[in-house]
């Protein structure tokens, strides 16, 4: 069984120079940090509207955090480093499921690792439907998973923005989920259309879920 990832130097270093960016320019917030696990496999699954999302997820927390990247990104000469030394997870297009098989390999190891359900960046900020095999993931793992939720990113920098603008970023940790019930259903049905029904009602609650978060106050005054 792997051992969970260990921080790199270049990961240290990012986390605290994005962290001190972050509480100037954006008077950033953190709410709620404690609901994640100190230690063992965590799904962390948040809204997606910015380029800097999962910055903000690592930058939040102590602990390492291992996100995901689509393959053709680990070709790029320097960010394919950095990706590397940042240890994340690459999403292979094919549809091979190396990509899932390493997820689920990383939270065995006692990993905590990123998604997110909606897939690409909302174009409005709003919350979409998530995508195939959300559910899936959710299923197969048997870790915990937080929902987050990220509040005045997509002000901040959304995807039309060619430059981040000084508006209040809050993000939101959730109560953990532990989809007890499907998962114990899952292993017991051999009937297809119920398991498809099953990953369905996974990845609907989860988005529910992120859905229902509210900010904290001072966003609220934002």
């Amino acid at each position: 069984m792997p051992e969970p990832t260990v921080p790199t130097l270049s990961y240290r270093f990012a986390r605290f120079t994005f962290g001190l960016f972050f509480r100037i320019w954006f008077r950033w917030k953190v709410l709620h940090r404690e609901r994640v696990p100190a230690e063992g496999g965590v799904i962390l699954a948040s809204n997606h509207v910015s380029y800097l999302d999962p910055v903000y997820v690592v930058s939040a927390l102590e602990r390492m955090v291992v996100g995901l990247a689509r393959e053709s990104a680990f070709n790029v000469p320097l960010g394919g480093r950095i990706l590397r030394s940042w240890r994340v997870i690459p999403v292979d297009q094919t549809g091979t499921g190396r990509g899932l098989k390493t997820f689920l390999s990383r939270l065995r190891g006692g990993d905590a690792v990123v998604m997110y359900p909606e897939g690409t960046r909302s174009p409005t900020g709003q919350i979409r439907a998530p995508q195939p095999g959300i559910g899936l993931i959710i299923i197969k793992s048997t870790a915990p998973v937080v929902p987050i939720k990220l509040f005045g990113a997509y002000e901040a920098y959304a995807r039309h923005h060619w430059l981040p603008r000084p508006y209040q970023v809050q993000i939101k940790f959730g109560e953990p989920l532990d989809f007890a019930d499907l998962r114990a259903e899952a292993k017991q049905t051999k009937d297809k259309e119920r398991l498809k029904e099953i990953y369905q009602q996974a990845a609907t609650d989860l988005l529910h879920a992120i859905a229902q978060i509210e900010p904290g106050p001072d966003q609220k005054a934002s």
